[in-house]
C-alpha cells in the first residue's frame, strides 16, 4: 500500500443517541450561520474518533466563490485544533427538505475521512433523519495518493 493511502480505520459505532447529539448539535450550529445572501442557513457537527464534537455554520460573501460551506468549517475547525480521524458528520439545513453536503464539501470530506464513514442529513426543525455513507455520496473520490501530478 502506497505511504500516502490511508490506513483500514476502524470507526466506532454510532449509536442512535450519538446521531441525535450529532444532528442536534449541527441545528443549533446553523443558528450562527451567516447566510443574508442565500438566506439559507446550514450548519454542521464532525465527530472525531476520540469522542469529540466540532461545529460549523455557512459564511457566506457577497464574492460567492468565498463563502465556505458548514461541513467544511466544522472539518476545517476540527483539522486546525489537531484531530485527522473522524467518525461520523451531521449536516442540518432547509425547511421542507434536508441538505445534504455539496460536492465541494465532499471532496474535502474525502481528503480526510474513510469511505464507510457514516453521513447524516436533516432538515432545520424536526423530521427524518437521512443516514448514508461518504462513500456512497462520492464513489469515485480522487483520495491522497492516487495516481496523479504531484501525488508521488
Amino acid at each position: 500500500m502506497s505511504p500516502l493511502l490511508k490506513k483500514q480505520q476502524e470507526l466506532p459505532e454510532i449509536t442512535p443517541p450519538v446521531r441525535a447529539l450529532l444532528v442536534k448539535a449541527a441545528r443549533e450550529a446553523a443558528a450562527q450561520a451567516y447566510c443574508p445572501y442565500s438566506e439559507y442557513p446550514v450548519g454542521a457537527a464532525v465527530l472525531t474518533e476520540d469522542g469529540q464534537i466540532y461545529t460549523g455554520c455557512n459564511v457566506e460573501n457577497v464574492s460567492y466563490g468565498l463563502s465556505n460551506c458548514a461541513e467544511r468549517t466544522a472539518l476545517f475547525k476540527a483539522i486546525s485544533a489537531g484531530c485527522r480521524r473522524f467518525a461520523a458528520l451531521a449536516v442540518a439545513g432547509g425547511a421542507r427538505q434536508a441538505a445534504a453536503p455539496c460536492g465541494a464539501c465532499r471532496q474535502v470530506m474525502a481528503e480526510f475521512c474513510v469511505p464507510e464513514m457514516p453521513v447524516f442529513f436533516a432538515r432545520l426543525k424536526g423530521g427524518r433523519v437521512t443516514a448514508t455513507t461518504l462513500g456512497a455520496l462520492l464513489p469515485l473520490a480522487f483520495r491522497p495518493g492516487a495516481d496523479a501530478p504531484g501525488r508521488n
